[in-house]
C-alpha cells in the first residue's frame, strides 16, 4: 500500500460485496472475477445507463453531410456502432480514403468490425484525450466529423473551439439512466462509478438515496467531481499512482479494509 494513498479510517470497514455499474465482462479472465475469487467477495455488474441510437431521420436534421469529412474522430465503441449505423441506414459508402483517429488501440481495433482495418488510415492514442488531440492537430487539414452521445466529455469540442481546423460535432446516439427499480431493496458495501452519468442514474432511479456506510468508487476525474456535486462521500478514487485501473484501486481498498 502507497503511503500516498490515504482512505478515511471512519469508513474503512470490510467488504463482501460490490455492484458494478457496468455489464459484466465478456472476458472469463476480467480482474473482477479475480477479486471476487481471490477475497471471497460478491462483485455483480449492473448498466446504470442504457445507450439508444438515434435514427436516420433525426440525425438528417442536424443538416450534416458525413462525405464531406475526411476523418472521424472515435472516442468509444458505441460511437463506432453509431456511425456506421447511421451509415447503413443512409445508404451512405464510407470512401476508403477516409482517415480513423481513435482514442486507443483497443477502439481502433474494434473497428475490424466494420472496416479492413489494414487497408485504411487509422490513428490511435493510449486512452486519454490529450493524446488523441496531440494527433488531431498533426492533421489539422483534415475535415474532422465527431460521432458522440447528447452527453459527452468536453475536451476535443472545446479543443476545437481554439484552434482553426474544420470541425464537426454529430449526435448520432443518446445516453438515458436505466431502470434500476429491482435495485431498491439491495445493498452493496462499494458501488463503483464510471460516469457522471451513473451518479445522474442513481438519483434518477432513487432520488432519496441514503448513502451511509455504503463506499462509493468514481474513475476519472469528472466522474469523482459528480459524485461530490451530489453530496456523496467518495471513498475510492482511480486511477491511483501504483493502480491505474478500478480493479487496481478496489483491491487495495479491499485489502486495506479487509485487513490482508
Amino acid at each position: 500500500m502507497s503511503e500516498t494513498i490515504k482512505f478515511d479510517q471512519d469508513r474503512l470497514k470490510k467488504v463482501t460485496s460490490i455492484l458494478v455499474s457496468q455489464s459484466r465482462p465478456a472476458d472469463e479472465n476480467s480482474p473482477y472475477f479475480e477479486i471476487a475469487k481471490k477475497y471471497g467477495i460478491k462483485v455483480d455488474f449492473r448498466p446504470f445507463i442504457q445507450i439508444d441510437g438515434v435514427s436516420y431521420k433525426e440525425f438528417r436534421k442536424q443538416k450534416i453531410n458525413i462525405l464531406d469529412h475526411t476523418a472521424v474522430i472515435f472516442t468509444s465503441r458505441n460511437a463506432i456502432d453509431h456511425f456506421f449505423r447511421i451509415c447503413t441506414e443512409g445508404r451512405i459508402e464510407v470512401p476508403a480514403t477516409m482517415k480513423y483517429f481513435c482514442i486507443s488501440e483497443q477502439t481502433a481495433n474494434y473497428l475490424q468490425k466494420y472496416i479492413v482495418i489494414r487497408k485504411r488510415k487509422i490513428f490511435s492514442g493510449t486512452k486519454t484525450a490529450v493524446e488523441l488531440i496531440e494527433l488531431i492537430r498533426k492533421h489539422k487539414k483534415e475535415k474532422f466529423l465527431y460521432p458522440c452521445s447528447d452527453v459527452r466529455k468536453n475536451e476535443i469540442p472545446e479543443f476545437a473551439d481554439t484552434e482553426e481546423f474544420q470541425f464537426t460535432e454529430a449526435t448520432m446516439y443518446q445516453t438515458g439512466s436505466s431502470d434500476l427499480s429491482d435495485l431498491e431493496d439491495v445493498y452493496y458495501d462499494i458501488i463503483a462509478f464510471f460516469s457522471p452519468s451513473g451518479i445522474k442514474s442513481l438519483f434518477d432511479n432513487f432520488p432519496d438515496f441514503k448513502q451511509n456506510v455504503t463506499r462509493i468508487a468514481a474513475f476519472g476525474p469528472t466522474t469523482a467531481k459528480a459524485v461530490e456535486d451530489a453530496g456523496l462521500i467518495l471513498d475510492i478514487q482511480a486511477p491511483l499512482p501504483n493502480a491505474p485501473s478500478m480493479t487496481g484501486a478496489l483491491e487495495l481498498y479491499i485489502r486495506k479494509a479487509n485487513n490482508i
